[in-house]
């Protein structure tokens, strides 16, 4: 017999603001509804209204403030003030929402899973007996870089040549996290995230968005300072175990994809297409566009580059033209359905870790052309560890050459080492879906704490 609401446990779930950290917490409250959790999301009215289609019908959705009323008012406003706004407004929204859950009819909230880059979060649910999960939304190698910031271990800025961390393999300055290398050039977000840290060891439980076997001595490292679990990854089942039903998109994107991109592919030849996307934030300057337009037309392969409305300005002059007998140019697309075609060949990327997770959850090989954040440590895994893919080096100004990028491809989609690259590829592949099947790693962390809600609801 299928448990009643009020008698489930109950998860309010705070993703910060983005769509990069909303969408694997979407995906992670899917798992924990499937198997018995009652599900509220929480997130800024405005991002809720964009969404492209209903989260999903068995998550309840609710509205906290974080002070702004649009992506643009976010994305202008100084990170500083932002994350002070947002600790304030969205610590008084969420209290006033566990209070109004508490009243309501349904299931008083029992935890709360709270985004790392929100440690707010946890003094909330603390404050009110309740417990705190906390999320990452990155992979536990970059968590051990930051965490050894945290720590004062790592000192900022790093001058050493060469970088050697407990979990990791020896990293170069240029394999660093870009706030760790250049705060001046990204002033208040290194701040963001080491703040991921703050009071993470009090967390009752830690999530990260990754698979144990992709940095096990990393995932074990941080195991003996917090409680550690990985659950990804956290993209939807159908493209994984098949298990979710109707978990076919993530249930939110704040750009509209463009339906002509899968037409298109089906016109092509297996593993013949370069797929090129840099995410929903990255701004390539105008020579590093030119170059890679370059690029992609040298190559004399069929690509589909991802280019937002935003970016266009920034083509070469009749490049849109020059180039629509091999390749098609979009605004937006939905990536998992392309990384998924059979025609895709290479996958060229920033290398965020959504992006590079659902890479490897699709046997996608990679060239990762790192912009900012954590994307330059997760190339080096792609190429050094993972080995399904190379990274791009940059010229002594920063920027990634046309001659280097159609090197980069030929060498992964065709070169001596390419059959290996797409074994490697299909390994992690195969390794992502057995992780989220039943008893697959990240599928035992889930049901653990699954377990764990169920027996403390059984004592109420």
């Amino acid at each position: 017999m299928e448990q009643k609401t009020e008698d489930k446990p109950h998860c309010l779930i705070l993703p910060y603001p983005s769509q990069g950290h909303i969408n694997p917490l979407i995906q992670f409250s899917k798992r924990l509804a499937y198997k018995g959790i009652t599900i509220t999301f929480a997130a800024p009215q405005d991002i809720l209204s964009s969404a492209a289609a209903d989260i999903s019908a068995s998550i309840a959705v609710e509205s906290i403030s974080d002070g702004y009323t649009s992506a643009a008012a976010r994305a202008d406003a100084d990170p500083r003030e932002y994350l002070a706004t947002l600790k304030r407004e969205g610590t008084e929204s969420t209290s006033r929402l566990i209070e109004k859950l508490r009243e309501g009819p349904g299931r008083a909230v029992d935890c709360v899973v709270y985004d790392a880059f929100l440690p707010w979060g946890l003094a909330v649910a603390k404050s009110k007996g309740l417990f705190g999960a906390a999320f990452f939304t990155q992979p536990s190698s970059v968590n051990v870089v930051y965490y050894n910031v945290f720590k004062g271990l790592l000192k900022v800025p790093v001058t050493e040549r060469e970088i050697v961390l407990p979990g990791l393999p020896p990293l170069a300055i240029s394999d660093l996290p870009s706030f760790v290398v250049d705060q001046e050039k990204h002033p208040g977000l290194l701040e963001l995230v080491m703040g991921q840290f703050d009071g993470v060891e009090d967390s009752d439980f830690v999530f990260v968005n990754s698979i144990y076997e992709l940095d096990k001595e990393a995932n074990e490292w941080m195991k003996k300072s917090m409680a550690v679990k990985t659950i990804g990854p956290a993209i939807p089942s159908i493209y994984l175990d098949k298990r979710v039903p109707h978990d076919k998109s993530y249930g939110l994107s704040l750009f509209k994809p463009d339906d002509i991109c899968m037409r298109w592919l089906q016109q092509r030849s297996p593993k013949s297409v370069i797929y090129v996307s840099f995410g929903s934030i990255a701004k390539l300057e105008k020579h590093e566009m030119e170059e890679l337009a370059t690029a992609l037309k040298l190559t004399g392969k069929h690509f589909l580059w991802v280019v937002r409305s935003s970016e266009v300005s920034k083509l070469p002059e009749n490049f849109v033209d020059e180039a629509s007998g091999k390749g098609l140019i979009v605004s937006w697309c939905s990536q998992l359905e392309v990384l998924a075609h059979d025609a895709i060949g290479c996958f060229v990327t920033h290398c965020g870790w959504n992006s590079t997770l659902e890479a490897l959850s699709l046997g996608v090989p990679m060239v990762g052309v790192p912009w900012w954040s954590d994307q330059a440590t997760n190339a080096k895994f792609v190429m050094d560890v993972w080995k399904v893919g190379v990274k791009a080096c940059p010229n002594e100004e920063g920027v990634v050459e046309h001659e280097e990028l159609v090197s980069c491809v030929k060498h992964v989609m065709e070169g001596e080492r390419a059959e290996e690259i797409r074994e490697n590829a299909m390994k992690w592949k195969e390794l992502a879906k057995g992780a989220v099947d039943e008893g697959g790693s990240s599928d035992r962390n889930i049901q653990e704490f699954v377990s764990i809600m169920m027996g403390t609801q059984s004592q109420k």
